[in-house]
């Protein structure tokens, strides 16, 4: 008896862990109204569209895609849904709302403020990004 009372116990603890890490990963990602109200600074030319491409392919497209579909070779090794940059909700939010996204990273996407310090390399992949949504 005491085996079927520890294997219940194990499954109803998996059960849990399960349900209560599938909800946290679908919560809406939230961004403080300072942050998404903010305009980016850099323009969207040759330069910036250059720069932000190389940056987007050295630590984006693994796991977004050539064409920011959420479609990369490491896409399916992470534990939650890689955003397709091209659907209308993305391409509805503000440049600061994907520059705070971008810069503070989630579960499995990492932060790049922590390897871009320049805040006009975030925002350049912010630019190129936006090339991908046309």
């Amino acid at each position: 008896m005491k085996i079927k009372s520890a294997t219940i116990f194990t499954i109803a603890c998996t059960l849990i862990f399960g349900v209560t890490l599938l909800f946290a990963q679908g919560k809406p990602w939230q961004v403080p109204d300072k942050n998404a109200k903010a305009v980016n600074p850099v323009k969207a030319d040759a330069k910036s569209l250059a720069n932000g491409k190389k940056l987007y392919v050295q630590y984006c497209q693994d796991c977004h895609g050539k064409k920011g579909k959420g479609d990369g070779s490491k896409a399916p090794d992470v534990k939650t849904t890689v955003a397709d940059l091209t659907v209308a909700s993305v391409k509805a939010e503000s440049d600061g709302s994907l520059f705070y996204k971008i810069s503070e990273g989630r579960n499995d996407m990492p932060r790049a403020k922590k390897d871009l310090p320049d805040p006009s390399d975030i925002w350049s992949i912010v630019n190129y990004v936006r090339s991908l949504q046309k």
